[in-house]
């Protein structure tokens, strides 16, 4: 009888080399890079079919802006998402609070029984402050190359359906920046106002380190290998339930609600999942002299952030950890620019993670757990990458919820990641 004996090489004389061919994929329609250069400076670059090719040269600029104030305005539009429409309050004549109406953005996924009038000129404001970040912010000036870089790089986001790539060192909530209007609409609709957004209108990489991981390929398995990594505690009133059902039908399922577990298992040589789901809380914490860091925690409440996984998986270059990492932890707490908000995305990735998709503000938990059960769903169908179930997503929220939430979240990599099954598995 054919047996299948288990394998693990010893010695890798060639690193890792020859399996780049496995990272290789199409390009994006649209690639922009922004460099953080010596003296404080952003170098923009941009390249792919999207824009024109050029006679003996590129589109190149160095920018005015600098990186902390870029960084400081990305944190404040963050923020105003948090403050101006997931914190909404509507109010009466008097000033007081409705109290048939608390927070009534934050109560719910679905927002189509909501006010239009009211919620428009909500939406608008992000909507501007989207813009003024991309346009008056970080791509300023009146140079003649800011000038013709700015208005390559507005013509071609203002197409729809690109695969774009922001390679930058700044890591922004791209998803959330808008198209500029021209010229201004008096009253905008709005599904107008839905489309300025830049995650609605096409699909959204961030990505940084140069190869980010070279591993080996991987056999896909009979059936898919995921995780539920969670505190038990949160959601309770939400279809967080329905989620962790959609995770084990059909599926290898492990469920982690520990950091003793978390631990465990990440310094497994052998940790090999497809789909890695966190549902939990999370916020930031001081890391002097460097910036406030993400940590997230289970039931236990132990912290797990970006440099756990370093300890716990850096010995483990090319193993089979491959998973896309949907990291659903709702977060408060340090909203300036001193957060290094990507750095347990960067940990992931760098260590084995396709890629990192989670939210870029503190997420209301009844929406939160709504975008995972339609992300899990048609991730583990196979049938799409997650750039693609992303933009989606954020199309489906808009425009059936009438709720821009699925714009705020950010997919670190794995634009092309896709859930790999079997021949012959379940489905």
């Amino acid at each position: 009888m054919t047996r299948t004996l288990t394998s693990r090489v010893l010695q890798d004389p060639s690193d890792g080399f020859r399996f780049l061919p496995q990272l290789e994929t199409a390009p994006p329609d649209l690639r922009i890079s922004f460099d953080i250069l010596g003296g404080d400076r952003i170098r923009a670059r941009m390249s792919g079919a999207a824009v024109p090719a050029l006679q003996g040269t590129e589109h190149k600029v160095d920018l005015s802006a600098r990186p902390d104030e870029v960084r400081a305005a990305a944190a404040r539009l963050c923020a105003r998402w948090k403050e101006q429409f997931v914190d909404f309050q509507p109010t009466d004549d008097q000033g007081r609070p409705l109290r048939d109406r608390q927070r009534p953005y934050a109560a719910t996924a679905d927002l189509s029984a909501e006010p239009e009038d009211e919620l428009r000129a909500v939406v608008a404001d992000l909507a501007r402050g989207g813009e003024s970040l991309l346009f008056d912010t970080l791509l300023r000036g009146e140079g003649v190359q800011t000038e013709m870089f700015r208005a390559y790089l507005r013509s071609a986001l203002s197409s729809e359906g690109l695969r774009v790539r922001f390679d930058s060192d700044l890591h922004l909530p791209w998803q959330m920046l808008c198209t500029a209007e021209d010229p201004p609409a008096s009253a905008p609709t709005l599904n107008a106002l839905f489309a300025r957004f830049l995650g609605h209108r096409h699909q959204i990489e961030h990505t940084g380190d140069a190869y980010a991981w070279i591993g080996a390929p991987r056999t896909a398995p009979q059936r898919p290998l995921v995780s539920l990594n969670h505190d038990v505690r949160v959601g309770r009133a939400t279809r967080a339930d329905e989620v962790a059902k959609v995770l084990a039908e059909g599926t290898e399922c492990t469920v982690r609600t520990t950091h003793e577990d978390l631990v465990r298992d990440f310094g497994n040589a052998d940790l090999d999942e497809q789909l890695m789901y966190f549902w939990c809380h999370g916020e930031f914490i001081a890391n002097e002299p460097e910036p406030h860091v993400l940590v997230i925690r289970l039931t236990d409440g132990t912290p797990f952030d970006g440099h756990t996984v370093r300890e716990l998986r850096a010995r483990h270059r090319h193993s089979c950890f491959r998973p896309l990492v949907l990291l659903n932890a709702c977060y408060a707490g340090v909203s300036g620019a001193s957060a290094d908000r990507a750095f347990l995305g960067r940990m992931l990735i760098e260590h084995g993670a396709q890629g990192v998709l989670g939210p870029q503000i503190a997420m209301p938990q009844a929406f939160a757990a709504e975008y995972a059960l339609e992300f899990v769903t048609r991730y583990l169908s196979g049938a799409a990458t997650a750039g693609r179930i992303a933009h989606e997503l954020a199309l489906h929220f808009a425009t059936v919820y009438r709720n821009p939430l699925g714009l705020a979240y950010g997919l670190h990599s794995g634009m092309d990641a896709r859930l790999e099954r079997a021949i012959g598995g379940e489905a």
